[in-house]
């Protein structure tokens, strides 16, 4: 199940909620009860080996914007 960060505009608390994809963009209340609450862009990290080692950069997609033009989304 993901992880979704959000963080509470009354008391500025970041705080995590575990919830079906079908309930992303449901709110979310802070742990100290304020509604008033807004829902982070996460950052996602992969770790862990790979037998060729991690990507050089010359192997990188190159483009820039968004994604690096890797993903066809034309920026």
């Amino acid at each position: 199940m993901p992880t979704y960060e959000f963080r509470c505009r009354t008391c500025d608390d970041t705080f995590e909620v575990r919830r079906p994809m079908s309930r992303s963009g449901d709110p979310a209340t802070c742990p100290d009860g304020h509604d008033d609450t807004a829902r982070l862009l996460s950052v996602f990290a992969r770790t862990g080996s790979s037998s060729s080692g991690p990507m050089p950069v010359s192997a990188m997609p190159a483009g820039g914007g968004c994604c690096g033009g890797g993903c066809g989304c034309g920026h």
